[in-house]
């Protein structure tokens, strides 16, 4: 028997729990670097945050809206609405979010804060806007596991463990991200710690949710994939690409992109 075999006799929403409190664990890792660094190179944080970007489309598409057309019933437009729907549903529930929570981009000046206008502390607000990346990554997760152990074609284990690891591995620069801008400005190394950590304590919270919603509602499944999927997108599109986007690493981030959409994808294919 192998370990994937074991990991799908686990209850899924258990599963989902215990994935996703892997990916937070893996945030606060990397939020951990804060304790033996105040700065790191601006070049290297654009390329960790392209390297995210590219992970979460990856992710998207080889993890969560292709095993959501697959498992679609009948053909051409039919087989595709659950997945564009899903997708378009997903978008504008983070664009939603995104007006109406008060947040700010980590490489923004505070006069540039999104959403309603707010006197909250900046710190509060980077930390909203990166726990606004992390619903839809839990989410994918629980999505994944309860699909996969409610039997539908198209999600299996091998596949909800693939995308764990992937977002696993774009969070620890994430963490990083929050922690190092927050140590900077003079924020203590415990509270820059704490606050990176603590934005991605959501997703084991979206992980159950998406696990327990697939299980009880299988129908739904390819839509909650690709709900998750348009979430994510829309992240890249609105937060990620642009923040990488604002000094001389340009290029620096194009390459993380490439590289963490290579890596996302091959972790799918090889595992899924």
């Amino acid at each position: 028997m192998s370990w994937l075999d074991y990991i799908a006799q686990v209850d899924p929403v258990w599963a989902a729990l215990a994935a996703t409190t892997f990916t937070w664990l893996v945030t606060a890792s990397g939020a951990s670097l804060v304790f033996f660094f105040k700065t790191m190179h601006r070049g290297w944080l654009d390329g960790m945050l392209g390297f995210t970007g590219g992970v979460m489309v990856a992710a998207s598409c080889f993890g969560l809206l292709i095993p959501a057309i697959d498992m679609s019933a009948g053909e051409g437009w039919i087989k595709v609405m659950p997945a564009a729907v899903g997708f378009t549903i997903g978008a504008l529930f983070l664009f939603a979010l995104d007006r109406l929570t008060p947040h700010l981009h980590i490489n923004f000046d505070r006069s540039e804060a999104e959403g309603p206008k707010t006197d909250w502390h900046r710190t509060t607000l980077l930390v909203l806007a990166i726990t606004l990346h992390n619903i839809p990554e839990g989410l994918a997760v629980g999505v994944m596991f309860g699909g996969a152990a409610a039997g539908v074609p198209g999600a299996t284990i091998g596949g909800a463990v693939a995308l764990a690891i992937g977002i696993a591995i774009q969070n620890f620069p994430e963490g990083i991200a929050v922690s190092m801008p927050l140590r900077r400005q003079g924020v203590s190394r415990f509270r820059s710690f704490w606050f990176g950590q603590l934005s991605a304590i959501v997703e084991p919270v979206a992980g159950v949710i998406g696990a327990i919603a697939v299980v009880t509602i299988q129908p739904m499944l390819p839509y909650a994939l690709a709900f998750a999927a348009g979430a994510m997108i829309y992240v890249v599109i609105e937060e990620v690409i642009p923040e990488t986007q604002r000094d001389k690493y340009t290029d620096v981030a194009s390459l993380g992109f490439i590289l963490g959409f290579v890596l996302m994808m091959s972790l799918d294919v090889v595992l899924g």
